[in-house]
């Protein structure tokens, strides 16, 4: 009965510790891979679309034809560091926040 019993404890410590260290490592390898994957399909793509949309803001000027992330068109007619100031309509303007602007229309 003791026999049965030491038979189904396991090996003893000293021989699981080479092995350890290599179950260790097989578990960070899916890790690894996970963080490689999110890195390339989400955070590059959104780190590069940012960069992008600050290179636009950093170029924009007066007389720009400009579309807003509301869907709002409209031509710069003065610009500050954060705001925008916009004419949608002949006498009608609007000030909007820099970050708001989407896209600059070409015509």
């Amino acid at each position: 009965m003791l026999g049965l019993a030491f038979a189904m404890a396991g090996p003893p410590q000293g021989a699981a510790a080479g092995g350890g260290m290599m179950a260790q490592f097989q578990g960070v390898i899916p890790l690894v891979f996970m963080f490689a994957i999110f890195y390339f399909l989400l955070i590059r793509p959104q780190q590069k679309k940012a960069k992008e949309h600050r290179a636009l803001l950093d170029a924009l000027k007066k007389g720009d034809q400009i579309v807003t992330a509301g869907g709002m068109h409209g031509k710069v007619t003065a610009l500050d560091d954060q705001v925008v100031t916009l004419e949608i309509a002949p006498g009608v303007n609007v000030r909007i926040n820099k970050g708001y602007i989407a896209s600059v229309k070409q015509d």
